[in-house]
């Protein structure tokens, strides 16, 4: 079996987001803290896992095989929870083979790697990509990059319920819509799908146009066969993949020492930024009351540790 034992259930809380510039503005945010989940298995990982773990348990397989970078918060969740739960994970990693704090946890939990270089990681969305792996590990489950895929979103239409229990302890009746990064738009895709059009969902793109994330976001959004989605994206890559400047890591460090919550780089200071900016437009009337997902990723702050 893949899949921990059932008291191993993670819940965040929902906390309010208290800063000058929300405040100014009129509008109320809550933050659902997944970075609070587990310290390894943290933020919205473990969601974009759970189903694909559900499959490779009915299919017999031994563990599973998935793909990512050389600060992959998917890869380093995998891993941690292969190590946790006694299941195999391979991972096939971009670019050539680096020494990160991250690959360096991956080998320490177990993982085995491959570096697939560039042009072999660029060809995951081809058709027979997965062949030659799957002849090399035929015990291992494939999940596509970041735990995508429909059964990455349908483990994140649980997020819903996690926040609407928690709403009367902020006094909140009901809420707005959602505010979130997005790395593959799997989260998203998840939250899309519970609210079936009820509230809406904001994503803020933390990679640029080209790594297809309105696509993967529209093609789960199809095969999910759910009528008039309700969403809208948002550039939050700062022009390019893994991008930071001095005004995003300037907003980081007055964010964290306002509220005491920590982000990273890449994907939750970029999203949490890129809200201010919205509101600084006047994008959300006064009284607006949006979720924030806090999804996690703070093992790859040490990839910028000098920065930070």
């Amino acid at each position: 079996m893949l899949l921990p034992p059932n008291h191993w259930l993670p819940q965040a809380p929902l906390d309010r987001l208290d800063l000058d510039w929300l405040a100014a503005a009129g509008i109320q945010v809550a933050i659902l803290r997944l970075d609070l989940i587990d310290p390894l298995i943290s933020g919205n990982k473990w969601f974009k896992l759970i189903e694909h773990l559900k499959a490779a348990d009915q299919a017999g397989a031994q563990g599973i095989i998935s793909l990512g970078g050389a600060h992959s918060n998917h890869l380093h969740a995998l891993a941690a929870a292969g190590q946790r739960f006694g299941f195999t994970t391979v991972g096939l990693l971009r670019g050539h083979p680096q020494d990160t704090p991250t690959v360096n946890d991956l080998q320490a939990f177990g993982m085995q790697l491959h570096w697939l270089g560039f042009g072999g990681y660029r060809a995951r969305h081809e058709a027979g990509f997965w062949t030659p792996w799957q002849a090399l590990y035929p015990d291992l489950w494939p999940v596509p990059e970041g735990g995508g895929g429909l059964p990455g979103a349908e483990g994140c239409v649980q997020l819903k319920a996690m926040v609407s229990e928690q709403l009367n302890g902020l006094g909140w009746n009901d809420y707005d819509g959602w505010w979130l990064a997005c790395g593959t738009g799997t989260t998203l895709a998840g939250l899309v799908l519970a609210e079936a059009g009820e509230h809406p969902v904001y994503g803020a793109l933390a990679v640029p146009d080209d790594h297809g994330v309105a696509q993967h976001v529209e093609s789960i959004v199809q095969e999910a066969g759910l009528q008039l989605p309700a969403y809208e994206l948002f550039d939050a890559s700062r022009g390019g993949f893994a991008k930071v400047d001095p005004p995003l890591l300037d907003f980081i460090a007055q964010t964290e020492q306002a509220c005491g919550i920590p982000l990273e780089p890449l994907y939750t200071g970029k999203a949490l930024l890129t809200l201010k900016q919205q509101l600084d437009t006047g994008r959300f009337a006064r009284g607006t009351r949006l979720i924030f997902i806090h999804t996690g990723g703070l093992q790859g702050r040490r990839g910028f540790h000098s920065q930070l």
